[in-house]
C-alpha cells in the first residue's frame, strides 16, 4: 500500500505545480537537457499529428548522440519453463491451466537440449518465461514439483538457469513477482532479470478491466518488485503494454514511474515499449490494436523522458512494417530474436529473418549488431555476480560485430 499512495501522492503533485507548455516548448527544454514532468510526458504522448515529426526528430536526435547508429538485438532461446499462471489476462494466449491442451512444464533435458541446439545456432541468451506463482492456484502443480525434487517454481527455474548455464548461454529470467530472496537465489544464475510494469493504471484491476482477475499485475506490487531489483544490484528490463485498455496520459505515468525507480538506484537497463496484438479466443480478440503512430509517440516520449542513456526497444515480429518508423522515432534495440524457439507469448508473430531486418537498418542508416543479455555499461562488479562473470566474459568476444 506504500507504493500505491506514494504513486497518488507523485500524480497529485505533478499536477498541481505544473501544466504542460506546447509541445514546441517541452521539446525545447528537452534539448536544453531540462528533466521532463509529468504533466510534459502528457503533452509528448497526446500530441498531434503536427506535432508528431519535430517529437520524434528530438528523440532520434537523443539516441544519436548517446547510442550512434547502431541498433542492437539479443540472440536467444525462447524458453516457456512452464505455461501455468496463476493470473488471468484477458489478453493472454500463454498462460494455461493443468490439463488444458498445451499445457506444459518444460523438463531440465529439454531445457538443456534447447540451449545446446541454440547454441549450436549462435545464439547467446537463454530467457526463461513462465506463468506467475502456478503453485499458489494449483494442487496438481505442487505435485509436479515435488516430483521435481523442487519446492517452488522459482527453485525450478534456478535449476533451468543452472542447465542453460552449462551449455554455453547466459540466462534473462522474467518469472512474474519474485521475492528479495526469490532474485537474491537467481542472481548468480542470471546475466539480468526483468519484469514488465505493463501499465502504472489502477483501472485495469477493476472490474472488466483486463487485469481484474490478475493479481500480480496489481501495479504497486509490480512497482516494488522493480525498486527491490535495484536493491539486489540486478541489471533489470522492463517496460510498457500498450492498448490493453490504458490511456496515452496513463502510458506517460507509466514511463515517469520507470525513471523514478530507475533513479533511486539505476538498474534499469532497458525499457520495451510493446504494443498489444488480438489473437483469437482471448477476451480481447475484438479489441483494436494500437496505431503505429500511436506506437511512435509512445517510443519518442519514452526516450524524451527516460533520456538519451536509456535502452529503448520495441520488438520487431509485433510490428513488421514499422522497422524504419521506430528507429526515426527514438528505439536502440530490437529485443531478444531466436533462430530456434518461436514468441510463444505471441505465437502468431514470427520473429524477423535477421538478414532482411539487417538490410531494412542499413538503408535507414543503421547498423545492426548482436548484445549479450546484459549491457555493457552494467559489466562490473557493482552490477555482476562473481559465480556468472566468467560466462560473461566468455561470450563478451562474440557480440558487437554488425549482421
Amino acid at each position: 500500500m506504500a507504493y500505491k499512495r506514494r504513486w497518488i501522492t507523485m500524480a497529485q503533485a505533478d499536477f498541481s505545480t505544473s501544466r504542460p507548455d506546447s509541445v514546441g516548448d517541452i521539446l525545447d527544454r528537452a534539448n536544453a537537457g531540462h528533466r521532463l514532468s509529468e504533466a510534459d510526458a502528457i503533452a509528448l504522448i497526446e500530441c498531434s499529428d503536427a506535432d508528431l515529426p519535430r517529437l520524434m526528430a528530438t528523440a532520434a536526435a537523443m539516441r544519436d548522440a548517446a547510442k550512434g547508429r547502431d541498433v542492437t538485438y539479443s540472440p536467444k532461446v525462447f524458453l516457456p519453463v512452464t505455461n501455468l499462471c496463476r493470473d488471468r489476462c484477458t489478453y493472454c494466449t500463454f498462460r494455461k491451466d493443468p490439463g488444458d491442451p498445451g499445457a506444459w512444464t518444460m523438463s531440465l533435458d529439454e531445457v538443456a537440449e534447447w540451449s545446446r541446439r541454440g547454441r549450436d545456432l549462435g545464439c547467446i541468451e537463454a530467457l526463461m518465461c513462465l506463468g506467475d506463482k502456478p503453485e499458489v492456484a494449483f494442487k496438481e502443480y505442487r505435485v509436479t514439483l515435488k516430483e521435481l525434487g523442487v519446492a517452488s517454481t522459482i527453485e525450478y527455474v534456478a535449476r533451468a538457469c543452472e542447465a542453460a548455464l552449462a551449455q554455453g548461454l547466459l540466462p534473462h529470467t522474467n518469472a512474474g513477482i519474485m521475492s528479495c530472496d526469490e532474485m537474491a537465489m537467481l542472481r548468480p544464475l542470471n546475466a539480468s532479470m526483468g519484469l514488465m510494469l505493463e501499465s502504472v493504471s489502477p483501472r485495469l484491476r477493476q472490474r472488466g478491466g483486463v487485469h481484474q482477475w490478475a493479481p500480480d499485475k496489481d501495479p504497486a506490487v509490480r512497482l516494488r518488485m522493480l525498486d527491490e531489483a535495484g536493491q539486489l544490484r540486478i541489471p533489470f528490463t522492463t517496460g510498457i503494454l500498450i492498448g490493453i485498455g490504458d490511456t496515452p496520459a496513463e502510458r506517460a505515468q507509466s514511463l515517469i514511474a520507470i525513471r523514478a525507480s530507475h533513479e533511486r538506484y539505476g538498474h534499469i537497463q532497458e525499457v520495451i515499449i510493446q504494443n498489444f496484438r488480438a489473437k483469437p479466443g482471448i477476451g480481447m480478440e475484438d479489441a483494436p490494436e494500437p496505431g503505429a503512430l500511436e506506437m511512435a509517440r509512445a517510443i519518442a516520449t519514452a526516450r524524451l523522458v527516460l533520456g538519451s542513456a536509456m535502452n529503448v526497444q520495441a520488438p520487431p515480429n509485433l510490428s513488421p512494417h514499422e522497422i524504419e518508423l521506430f528507429l526515426n522515432a527514438g528505439i536502440n534495440d530490437w529485443g531478444g530474436i531466436s533462430p530456434l524457439s518461436r514468441d510463444y507469448v505471441n505465437p502468431e508473430a514470427p520473429w524477423p529473418h535477421l538478414a532482411r531486418l539487417s538490410e531494412r537498418c542499413a538503408r535507414a542508416g543503421f547498423h545492426l549488431i548482436q548484445r549479450l543479455a546484459i549491457y555493457p555499461e552494467y559489466i562490473n562488479d557493482e552490477w555482476v555476480d562473481p559465480a556468472i562473470r566468467p560466462a560473461i566474459d566468455r561470450l563478451r568476444a562474440r557480440v558487437g560485430a554488425e549482421v
